[in-house]
């Protein structure tokens, strides 16, 4: 394993080599749901959700619906709901230790995303996630954010990355996920078929 010479340890080496941020990027943070943060999420369908346990590990996996599936209570409180996955749970098992979240939410065509972290718990409360229902099934549980910080973060990732151009995605062939999978897991029961099988039947049957 490569060991690396050059490596940051401190804030004012960040200070030294990037600079201060303006003014406006110092000034951009709130600690609520205001009229626009409301409205960026009645339009979002995906979000990405970081989390770590209590020894710093790491997980962010991706949740999405219909535009606006995050539940919004009120302006400190948001509700994303938990549809049926492979039972891993690993953000939730996280937050179990860990309370701590943070989101980033995308529209699609819009290369600024919002930005949002705070407190979260696991819920069950069946008025709240009756509200959640998609195709007659309601989720199974819910992640419950209190907003402690909430901001626009700029569209320079995106734009680099022309996540939106569709004449700018890939040419090659994609890879092949169900290959991937077999490789990794490695159980005898299940080849590249099998595995293709069992993905096709989980999207099909079981999304909701």
């Amino acid at each position: 394993m490569k060991q690396f010479q050059n490596i940051i340890e401190s804030a004012e080496q960040l200070d030294e080599i990037w600079g201060k941020p303006g003014k406006l990027a110092s000034s951009k943070v709130i600690d609520h749901l205001d009229h626009h943060c409301i409205n960026f999420l009645s339009l979002s369908p995906f979000a990405l959700i970081g989390t770590s346990n209590s020894n710093g590990e790491c997980d962010v996996s991706p949740r999405g619906d219909h535009p606006g599936f995050i539940l919004i209570l009120n302006e400190k409180q948001l509700v994303i709901p938990e549809r049926p996955g492979n039972k891993r749970l690993d953000s939730i098992r996280n937050l179990l230790e860990n309370h701590h979240a943070s989101l980033l939410c995308l529209i699609p065509g819009l290369d600024e995303s919002l930005r949002i972290t705070g407190k979260a718990s696991v819920i069950r409360d069946q008025d709240i996630l009756e509200q959640m229902q998609a195709r007659g099934k309601t989720p199974i549980a819910g992640i419950a954010i209190e907003v402690e910080e909430c901001f626009i973060h700029c569209g320079k990732a995106l734009k680099r990355s022309h996540l939106w151009d569709s004449d700018e995605w890939p040419a090659e062939e994609l890879p092949k996920v169900n290959e991937i999978l077999a490789d990794h897991a490695k159980c005898k029961e299940f080849d590249a078929e099998s595995v293709a099988a069992a993905l096709e039947e989980s999207y099909k049957r079981r999304l909701y």
